[in-house]
């Protein structure tokens, strides 16, 4: 277990952030850490390359114990760790940076930050500046259904969400600019219906 976090905090230390504006606005996406479609999201993920992704301190966990890789990303994706206890990084989006945000996969306890409002993590704050600034918001909530199979690092388990699980992700579908997605069939569609909009500098490379 010491190896691993050993091996965990090199990762971190060698994921850099580059500070240097776009030169048009670009996909934000927010990794929580929720291992529902985890591999699945970062191979659409690296299929669109050019992004910038706000990675949360559970989400850096989470991809060493899916994918043990030292560098899981391309050049294309940057990365923006939470570092910073004011989350100084979502002043990007006030100046453009940004047409569009995703976060997927959700966790319940994101979902439920977003929904009361509470912007106290990287990914919570990133929703709540995106809405501010009217930048639409695609979120892939985990617990839609009241029996969900999933993926854990170990091979696939049953859950059945809370009632209060399913409430908040029905009342974050009421919210401003935000288009809730229950599966990755449905998260690549409304991802690739944002990028043609958006215009084909924004699309992934063919």
């Amino acid at each position: 277990m010491q190896e691993d976090r050993v091996q965990e905090d090199r990762v971190q230390e060698g994921w850099q952030e580059n500070e240097e504006k776009p030169g048009r606005a670009r996909l934000a996406w927010a990794l929580t850490g929720s291992g529902h479609d985890f591999m699945e999201c970062l191979e659409l993920m690296r299929g669109i390359g050019m992004m910038d992704v706000f990675l949360s301190k559970a989400a850096a966990e989470v991809i060493f114990m899916y994918t043990r890789d030292r560098k899981p990303f391309p050049d294309t994706i940057r990365l923006i760790r939470d570092t910073t206890a004011s989350a100084a990084p979502v002043g990007r989006f006030y100046h453009g940076w940004y047409h569009t945000l995703v976060v997927a996969p959700a966790t319940s306890n994101t979902v439920a930050k977003c929904v009361a409002g509470i912007s106290d993590t990287l990914v919570t704050n990133v929703y709540a500046q995106a809405g501010k600034c009217r930048i639409p918001s695609i979120v892939y909530a985990c617990d839609t259904r009241p029996v969900m199979d999933t993926m854990a690092p170990d091979g696939m388990v049953r859950l059945w969400p809370r009632r209060i699980d399913l409430e908040n992700t029905e009342r974050l579908r009421g919210f401003e600019a935000t288009t809730v997605v229950e599966s990755m069939a449905a998260l690549e569609a409304a991802v690739a219906a944002r990028l043609a909009m958006v215009g084909p500098a924004a699309s992934p490379a063919p």
